[in-house]
């Protein structure tokens, strides 16, 4: 299988191309390589998998010295001709498509980069796959569509028309353009509500990246709502998994759906959206006791309110993923977080 994974020099991106190239299949790497978090970072998983930082500079195609099937290429999404010439002549059998402009809060401050990274590029991907059809197109969504919602858990059939932040109307708006070249053209479209992803090579924004930073600083860590949040951290081999299961899995048509009473997790068309999440919320500070843990240190914590944006819990319902995929989210915070904690003094050294 030929897989078109957007995103590679991304954190969830990164993981799922190497787990697919581990088992056998075949991978070209996008990625725009923003400045949105460190590039060095970005470039350092791209090294981690063959992809010389020096080549990707000079070339528009990169092979990986170490492992043939991966190609990686530096691409802007928003420029949509590039993209139509490439899936002509590769000819994707699936797509997963996880480049994004990620982050509530920087969406209250740069909301134009939203439209033209989640939006357009969103946009041309649906177009490219219209235009030269793949089997299936898996893209990332998220949790943060449940916006002002608060029935827990949080269920792919319950109605997200009420968003927060710019970045959640940005995905709901992904799911419904999905939905639209689902019904029009039977591009079989998958999307996948991520919740809180956490885990090696994680992205520098994250709670657990500045955490981790500020507690081995001796610095205070920043702690909204004063702890009383919930969240369910999910780890990315978990993520990973259910990618790779629901993309080999294309989605069809919901033989069942009620038009009278519509699911907004299905559809007549082969649509579908799944929540992955480890569907065990965890209570803020206990994470940030695993993190101690992991460390070896205690933090010192500011105590502040709640974030513009941001939700006080999150809990998914991750039935339906269980049902189709026989998969579910399971990796303990204890084994997540130390593992995180490893990776980081392994990359950055003890401060």
């Amino acid at each position: 299988m030929k897989y078109l994974v957007t995103g590679t020099a991304g954190f969830i991106g990164f993981h799922v191309a190497r787990t697919l190239l581990e088992r056998g299949d075949q991978v070209v790497g996008l990625d725009v390589i923003n400045d949105y978090y460190d590039i060095d970072l970005k470039y350092a998983r791209l090294a981690s998998m063959g992809i010389s930082r020096e080549e990707i500079k000079v070339d528009r195609l990169v092979q990986s010295y170490m492992t043939p099937s991966y190609r990686f290429i530096k691409l802007d999404l928003a420029e949509k001709d590039d993209l139509l010439e490439l899936f002509e002549l590769e000819k994707f059998d699936v797509v997963i498509h996880l480049a994004a402009q990620a982050g509530v809060r920087y969406s209250l401050t740069h909301p134009e980069v939203y439209i033209q990274s989640n939006i357009i590029a969103f946009l041309n991907i649906l177009e490219a796959c219209r235009f030269h059809p793949v089997k299936h197109l898996v893209y990332a969504s998220s949790s943060s569509v449940y916006g002002a919602n608060e029935k827990l858990p949080f269920s792919t059939s319950d109605s997200v028309d009420h968003p927060i932040s710019l970045y959640a109307a940005s995905k709901k708006s992904n799911e419904l353009m999905a939905h639209t070249y689902s019904h029009l053209f039977n591009i079989p479209t998958t999307g996948l509500r991520f919740f809180t992803v956490y885990g090696p090579w994680g992205r520098p924004d994250m709670a657990l990246f500045l955490f981790t930073e500020a507690i081995l600083k001796g610095e205070p860590i920043k702690v909204f709502n004063y702890g009383k949040m919930k969240r369910d951290f999910t780890y990315i081999d978990d993520i990973v998994e259910g990618v790779i299961r629901v993309a080999d899995r294309p989605a069809t048509p919901n033989v069942d759906f009620d038009p009278m009473n519509p699911d907004p997790g299905s559809a007549r068309a082969p649509y579908k959206v799944y929540n992955i999440g480890n569907s065990s919320p965890v209570l803020l500070m206990d994470y940030i006791h695993a993190v101690e843990k992991g460390l070896g240190k205690k933090a010192k914590m500011e105590l502040l309110p709640l974030q513009p944006g941001d939700v006080p819990a999150s809990h998914a319902d991750v039935s339906d993923l269980v049902r189709d995929t026989g998969y579910k989210p399971e990796t303990t915070i204890e084994k997540g977080v130390y593992a995180f904690t490893e990776w980081y003094l392994d990359y950055y050294g003890e401060e």
